[in-house]
């Protein structure tokens, strides 16, 4: 597969399914990236933050400071590189902060709080602040700047095709993901399923954006309510995952399916969104006559597909909304402490192996509502929230992976554990205060949650 990626001879379908394979490790080199993003702001005013001028531009330059390495796209700064970790613009302007793969929730923590420790440094000269919530609680889609990125130019035009609420997905969401490797494709299905049908849980766990234009919005996650309506190609929980046979392949042939968003070429995005990769892989594509993808291209066109957990060379869960810093490690940590004990990922997919698959879709759209009181298989979401915390409780204490000699990583689920104990979602508290400190003004959340 490495010569691939460099020789001229056509792809196969085999090359596309190899790639996959590629991410399988010995379980000695598995590690645990985290990714969070969140909203930019100007101190006083809550209005958003553009690129230019004394905005997202000049918070990315203040960055290099740190030591943190400019990305460029078409003359403007869009991204920051240091080590294996990058800070990137969504459309919007959300911030985020892909972390490098580190060994445990300790380094996890660590790296994330060196990050948020240099944007606010950056950001105090600026007289921005940060905010991490689902959903953005008071700016209208029109009010939210564009980045300079060719690929959101493409993904911006082609969204209203698909679904009602996709630029609501690029210009007014926030989450907080975590990216787990597996050791082979067996393993890899196992981690697969299991996530997949607990990823409600964790979108309830953390749900964390009840407001829409500065008003409650109906959902204790309006963010997890867009993805339901974002583009049905592309997004949901995979029925195939869990049926006989699924594997690299399966995977493959579904995102060979999923219409194409665009071909990097130098800087330049070529826009071919709707166009068919398969249709790429015979060389059929009028914007690129004749010519046929490389490994690059399949790579790139695996990033658009947003499935409540995606297949890279890695697990990506990609069902929580963002919040406070408090939170941010919690999610690595909650995946870390099932996916890398095998006992328990067996005890996590004693949870959810009898659901059926119809009840997936509805228990996604039903935690966007309700939160820990959806209903799933007789059982509420609180109480599977309450045994799969224990479970990761168990797995993160197994682990053993001590910070300071002295305490493992179990103690980053605190918090999940409070949540989960009392049975009422980080949003539903945010109402608490919206109806009775605030008095109706959700602005007040930029006030009382900023990092």
């Amino acid at each position: 597969m490495a010569e691939t990626a460099t020789d001229d001879r056509p792809l196969t379908f085999e090359d596309l399914v190899a790639w996959f394979d590629v991410g399988s490790k010995p379980k000695d080199q598995w590690r645990v990236g985290a990714e969070h993003e969140k909203f930019v702001f100007h101190l006083g005013t809550h209005t958003p933050v553009p690129y230019e001028p004394n905005g997202i531009k000049a918070l990315l330059d203040g960055l290099t400071r740190f030591g943190w390495e400019p990305v460029l796209e078409a003359g403007n700064v869009i991204a920051l590189e240091r080590g294996k970790a990058n800070v990137s613009l969504e459309p919007g302007g959300q911030f985020e902060l892909s972390g490098a793969p580190l060994e445990t929730i300790h380094d996890i923590c660590e790296e994330t709080g060196q990050h948020l420790q240099e944007v606010k440094v950056v950001a105090d000269e600026l007289g921005i602040g940060f905010l991490g919530l689902g959903f953005s609680p008071i700016w209208r889609r029109d009010q939210v700047p564009v980045m300079p990125k060719g690929r959101y130019k493409i993904m911006r035009d082609y969204m209203p095709k698909v679904g009602g609420l996709g630029l609501d997905m690029m210009f007014r969401t926030c989450t907080v993901q975590a990216n787990l490797d597996f050791g082979s494709e067996a393993d890899m299905v196992a981690k697969f399923r299991t996530s997949l049908a607990l990823q409600p849980i964790c979108t309830a766990l953390f749900a964390n954006s009840p407001f829409i234009e500065g008003k409650p919005s109906g959902f204790v996650s309006a963010r997890a309510n867009v993805w339901t309506d974002t583009d049905p190609d592309r997004t949901g929980m995979l029925d195939f995952v869990f049926k006989d046979g699924f594997g690299f392949e399966t995977y493959a042939k579904y995102a060979l399916d999923v219409p194409m968003y665009f071909a990097k070429r130098g800087d330049r995005y070529v826009d071919l969104a709707g166009r068919s990769f398969r249709d790429f892989m015979d060389g059929k594509l009028a914007d690129l006559p004749g010519e046929k993808p490389t490994i690059k291209d399949w790579a790139d066109h695996t990033t658009t597909i947003f499935p409540e957990v995606r297949l890279k060379q890695y697990l990506e869960m990609r069902g929580a909304d963002s919040g406070p810093w408090s939170r941010l490690c919690a999610l690595p940590a909650l995946w870390m402490g099932i996916f890398y004990d095998s006992a328990a990922l067996a005890a996590a997919w004693d949870l959810c192996k009898d659901w059926k698959i119809e009840d997936h879709e509805r228990l996604r759209a039903d935690v966007a509502r309700v939160g820990l009181r959806a209903q799933i298989a007789g059982r509420t979401v609180q109480d599977v929230a309450k045994d799969m915390l224990a479970i990761a409780r168990e797995g993160l204490k197994r682990r053993n992976r001590l910070s300071g000699g002295l305490v493992d990583e179990s103690g980053y689920l605190a918090e999940l554990d409070e949540i989960a104990a009392s049975g009422i979602t980080p949003a539903e508290r945010l109402l608490e205060l919206y109806n009775g400190p605030w008095q109706g003004d959700a602005g007040k959340v930029f006030e009382s949650f900023a990092y």
